[in-house]
This record gives C-alpha cells, structure tokens and sequence, in this order.
C-alpha cells in the first residue's frame, strides 16, 4: 500500500474502497467485508449512501482493530447548518458504531457552509473526527471556506478520471497542501473506458487491465481513489496495482485522453444545482 500525510499529520492510504450508489444494507455489509479481507483499509461513505450502519456492522465483523482502518463519512446538504451538522455527526458516529471518524467531509459546496464547518471543528477539537475535509468544492469556493474557518482542510474530493482530469483544479489544491481524492475513477464506464483501445495498449506492456491502468495514473498523480466494486474478484484486481509504474510517455497519453467535461453534470450551474439539491437545500431551512 502506498500512503499520503494529510496536512495535520494524518496518515492516510491512497488507495481504497468506496460504497457508493451500494443502498443494500446486506449487500454493502458483505461488500466492505470482502475489501477488508482483500486488504483495503480506506473506507468511504456517506449519510447520503443510507448505508452507514453496513460499512460499521463490516468493520465490526472483520475483526480488524478499529485502528487499523481510516473511515471516511461526509455531511450532506440537508444537515448543512450548525446545529444540524452538530446531529448529524453525532448520527454517523452512532451509525458507524465507532467512537471516532478519520476524516469527516462536507459532501457539497451549498447550505450554511461556514456553520456546518464551525460543528465540524468543534468535534474535531474534541477527538470525534480525526480530520476535516471538502467534497465537489471548487478552488475559490475553498478559498473562501478557509477564510471563514480555523482548521484547514485536508482533503477535496472530486470527480477525477481519464475524461474530466481537472489538471488546474488538481494542481492548486496539491500546491494549498490538500489531497486530492477522486471519485467515479471510472467515470461509470462512460465512453467505453474499460475496452478504450489507448488504455488498452498501455495496459498490454504492464499485463494489465484498463482498471488497473487508471488506477496506477491517478496514484502517480498522488490522488488518492476509491473504486466500487460488489464483486470481489474485480476488487482483487482493483488492489493489485502496486508492482509497476507508467512511464512517463504513458502517463503524457493518459494525460491526451483529457476531455475536459464532467461526465456526470455541472456542480457550478443553477439548474442542476436545484435539480439535484434542492429538496435538501429545502429540507435545511425548515
């Protein structure tokens, strides 16, 4: 495994294994067990997922020490606020059954950002999230965050992958000393990512699959992932990417297949913004 040291110390893998869009409690229980066994050791989650408690009935069950195990949760727009932040760390503690999370997120850049963030700090003083971090924020919007707060974040994580690189984005939060994490590494398979014939090629002179081609990019970049998978043989795969490394002719093609898109929507345009989160911006301020 390969690591990054978070900005306030924190030791965290690069690689690890997400549950997102992974609602069956059952299913995700089994899932992040099989991880564990396969030997991930970063876990993400979210309140939105509604799958919290699986990912802590898995930690439980494995029988790893609590402390072995960096667990990532993120607050969701709904509970974006102080007063609803201050419960709903306090739900996802419980939820997880643990005494503490790693690292805590702001899932989205909307509601009362610099009150929610005020809760965050308080129970990372007291010990109850070991680091704080953003999700889907934009440098400015970092920026002002930062300019409101005491603890800085950690992390950011975004939408990374071979079609929406965001190379500006990734280069200013690294040079601000904030890990870049991405999510959908994949990009869902949109475009054919798994047979894309470029990826394919690089691949056959390391005898590996596309998967594990992106994933050795993203690593190289120092960004830590966190790929999906409910099947264990393609989380096996997903974790045996740590015996080579891309050279830097095949990291300059990666770098060509840049599309320069979100694959997914816009996080800065209003009509998805309401689309998307406006029941919960709505719920917020009831």
């Amino acid at each position: 495994m390969e690591y990054l040291t978070l900005n306030n110390g924190l030791k965290m893998p690069k690689l690890g294994f997400g549950v997102f869009q992974v609602p069956d409690l059952k299913e995700c229980e089994e899932a992040v067990l099989n991880a564990l066994e396969a030997g991930y050791r970063l876990l993400d989650t979210a309140a939105a997922y509604g799958n919290e408690e699986a990912v802590g009935a898995a930690i439980k069950k494995s029988g790893i020490p609590r402390q072995e195990i960096f667990l990532t949760t993120k607050l969701w727009v709904a509970d974006a606020s102080y007063e609803k932040a201050k419960v709903a760390i306090e739900t996802s503690l419980k939820k997880l059954g643990t005494d503490y999370i790693d690292l805590y997120l702001l899932h989205q850049p909307y509601g009362d950002v610099a009150g929610a963030w005020r809760a965050m700090e308080e129970a990372y003083q007291a010990g109850q999230l070991r680091a704080l971090g953003v999700s889907n924020f934009y440098p400015d919007q970092y920026k002002n965050l930062t300019l409101m707060s005491q603890v800085k974040p950690v992390l950011n994580q975004i939408e990374v992958n071979p079609w929406f690189q965001q190379g500006s984005d990734v280069a200013y939060f690294q040079g601000e000393d904030v890990v870049v994490e991405a999510w959908a590494p994949y990009a869902e398979g949109k475009h054919d990512i798994f047979t894309n014939p470029t990826i394919a090629q690089i691949g056959q002179k390391y005898g590996k699959t596309n998967g594990q081609v992106i994933l050795r990019w993203l690593l190289q970049r120092d960004i830590v992932v966190i790929p999906k998978s409910v099947r264990r043989q393609r989380m096996e795969e997903n974790f045996d990417v740590f015996d080579f490394s891309l050279d830097q002719e095949d990291m300059e093609t990666m770098a060509n297949l840049d599309k320069g898109q979100s694959q997914f929507f816009d996080h800065r345009d209003p009509a998805a913004i309401e689309a998307i989160f406006g029941s919960s911006l709505t719920a917020l301020k009831n």
